[in-house]
């Protein structure tokens, strides 16, 4: 990782805390890492929540890793479909778990959240 570029993606509502679950969020913290180091943090506003919405932000975003507390079997698949990375199972302050990651330590539970749809309205069987 140390000569790469690369956008980290945390899902979250009040830019402190991870958001545990990347459907639910109403904004993603996005960190540029140069050299291994967090060089830039930018607050980007989620869209209105869809179906294939948020991975086609998080794409439009160059977002190359997203790291959430829980994500459904259909967003990881999209944001795998783009090249993007996904870490699952995350928990507490955006800023220590970036610190995980960036020491490599970080790793993905990757397990996708069970969801069921009723009219057209989300029930979501996470659990985090």
């Amino acid at each position: 990782m140390s000569n790469e570029i690369l956008r980290v993606g945390f899902s979250t509502n009040d830019e402190v805390m991870l958001e545990g679950h990347f459907g639910h969020c109403e904004k993603f913290a996005i960190y540029t890492i140069e050299n291994g180091k967090a060089v830039k943090k930018e607050i980007a506003v989620a869209p209105e929540h869809a179906p294939g919405v948020f991975p086609k932000f998080i794409a439009e975003q160059k977002v190359n890793v997203v790291i959430t507390g829980g994500m459904g079997q259909r967003a990881i698949d999209m944001l795998k479909a783009n090249g993007t990375e996904v870490i699952l199972g995350a928990s507490g302050k955006i800023e220590d778990i970036l610190k995980t990651y960036l020491e490599g330590n970080l790793v993905s539970n990757g397990a996708a959240c069970a969801h069921h749809h009723h009219d057209h309205h989300e029930e979501h069987n996470c659990k985090h």
